[in-house]
C-alpha cells in the first residue's frame, strides 16, 4: 500500500473549552490517519480520546499541501532501504 495524505479535522477539549483543529497526516487508510491524530494530540496535549472528536477525514492531493516536510516525505520511494 502506498502512503496517502489525509486532512483530519475536528475538535479537542483543552482547558474546559472545545477548540477546532485541522491536521495533515500521512497514512495508508483513513482509520490509520485517525489513530495517528489521536496519538499525536493525546501525546502533545495530554488528552484522552474522549476529549478528541474527529469530524472529518479526507484524502487530499499533494497540490493542497504547503508543509515542505510532508511533501518531502511523500516524495521518498521508501523510508528505509536495506
Amino acid at each position: 500500500m502506498s502512503l496517502r495524505i489525509y486532512r483530519v479535522g475536528g475538535f479537542m477539549r483543552i482547558g474546559g473549552e472545545w477548540r477546532k483543529f485541522t491536521i495533515y497526516v500521512t497514512a495508508t487508510k483513513p482509520r490509520e490517519a485517525m489513530e495517528t491524530v489521536y496519538s499525536n494530540l493525546g501525546s502533545r496535549h495530554g488528552l484522552k480520546r474522549s476529549l478528541i472528536r474527529i469530524s472529518e477525514v479526507k484524502e487530499v492531493s499533494k497540490d493542497e499541501i504547503s508543509d515542505v516536510n510532508l511533501l518531502q516525505l511523500m516524495s521518498l520511494e521508501s523510508l528505509v532501504k536495506w
